[in-house]
């Protein structure tokens, strides 16, 4: 099994919205047995919140429910039970390494940072960001 991660700032945004869109590009591939995939922050600003409520309306917008997801932080153990972690952006990433400094197997979502909505309000720009990183991680993985 395939074990996959997304992290963001506060689990509300972009990466939820990448665990479900990710989900569902496995589940049409047919390989929702081989992966296991969820998504967590690198605050503790947003833990125990839903989804953010245009995150969940660019989901609902694709056919894509997120129901039941709540915000969470990233732990030591995930270092140890994930095989891929990817973040959003530079600054998750700088996150990490504070958080995590001996852990060097993060990954970047894209080779660019994915527009935040958090900031922005422009869901559709995140959203094509997340499809494009999601399409390459589920072709690099297959």
């Amino acid at each position: 099994m395939i074990k996959v991660l997304f992290v963001c700032h506060g689990n509300i945004c972009r990466s939820p919205m990448a665990e479900f869109v990710f989900k569902d590009l496995v589940r049409k591939a047919g390989l929702s047995e081989d992966f296991h995939i969820a998504s967590a922050a690198t605050s503790r600003e947003e833990l125990g919140n839903p989804v953010y409520p245009p995150a969940r309306r660019e989901l609902t917008r694709h056919g894509l429910s997120c129901d039941g997801k709540f915000a969470r932080q990233i732990t030591a153990a995930d270092l140890e039970e994930y095989d891929y972690i990817y973040y959003m952006d530079s600054r998750n990433r700088r996150n990490l390494g504070l958080m995590f400094p001996k852990f060097d197997r993060f990954l970047p979502f894209l080779d660019r940072d994915v527009a935040d909505p958090w900031y922005s309000g422009d869901f559709t720009q995140t959203w094509a960001d997340i499809c494009e990183g999601c399409e390459r991680i589920l072709e690099a993985l297959k």
